[in-house]
C-alpha cells in the first residue's frame, strides 16, 4: 500500500514553510527596502538617519518601513519624538547582505 501524496515538496519542506518564505521575499522585493534592511544591519536607526542614507524622500522611508513592520521584519521603539527601527531577525541581514554580495558577482 502506497501512502498518499502529501503538500510538502521533494525535499520535505511543508508548503507553509515555504509559503512563509515567499512572504518573506517578497516583502523584501523592493530596493529601497533591502537598502533599509541593510541599514538597520549596522543597528537600530531613526526614519532621518534612514532618509539621510538612502538618499530618498521621507515619506518612501516611511512607506516601506510600513511594509517591513507588516512583514514583521522590522520593529519600531518610541523614544521621546521620534522612532526607532531595528531587524525583528538577525537572520534578515544575513539574507539580504549575502543577496547584495551575490549580485556584485
Amino acid at each position: 500500500m502506497t501512502t498518499p501524496p502529501t503538500a510538502a515538496t521533494s525535499a520535505g519542506e511543508p508548503i507553509p514553510n515555504l509559503q512563509a518564505a515567499s512572504d518573506l521575499l517578497k516583502a523584501l522585493a523592493s530596493p529601497v527596502r533591502l537598502g533599509i534592511v541593510r541599514e538597520l544591519s549596522e543597528g537600530e536607526k531613526y526614519v532621518h538617519e534612514l532618509v539621510d542614507a538612502l538618499g530618498v524622500s521621507q515619506p518612501l522611508v516611511s512607506q516601506h518601513l510600513r511594509v517591513l513592520r507588516n512583514s514583521r521584519i522590522v520593529t519600531a521603539r518610541r523614544e521621546a519624538r521620534e522612532i526607532q527601527y531595528g531587524l525583528t531577525d538577525e537572520h534578515i541581514a544575513h539574507i539580504v547582505l549575502d543577496a547584495i554580495r551575490h549580485a556584485r558577482e
